[in-house]
C-alpha cells in the first residue's frame, strides 16, 4: 500500500523529532532543524530533512557529540 503525502510527512516529522530529542541529550540544538517542505510536497518516499545552519558553537558541540557517539575521545 502506498503512503500518503502526510503520512510521509508525519513519518519525516516523527524522525526530526527524534533527532531533535536526542541532539538535545548531548546539548545540542539545530535551530533551523526541521521537514523540508520542497520534498515534502513531491512524490518521493520520504521527504528530506533539512539541518540547517548553525553556529560555529553548535557546531563544535555536535562534532564532540559525534565523536563521543563513535567511542573516540
Amino acid at each position: 500500500m502506498e503512503m500518503t503525502s502526510s503520512e510521509r510527512v508525519w513519518l519525516t516529522e516523527e524522525a526530526v523529532e527524534c533527532l531533535r530529542s536526542a541532539l538535545g541529550k548531548v546539548g545540542v540544538a539545530l535551530p533551523s532543524l526541521g521537514v523540508d517542505p520542497v520534498t515534502a510536497a513531491t512524490g518521493e518516499p520520504f521527504a528530506l530533512v533539512e539541518l540547517g545552519r548553525c553556529n560555529v558553537r553548535t557546531a563544535v558541540r555536535l562534532a564532540g557529540a559525534l565523536r563521543g557517539a563513535g567511542g573516540q575521545a
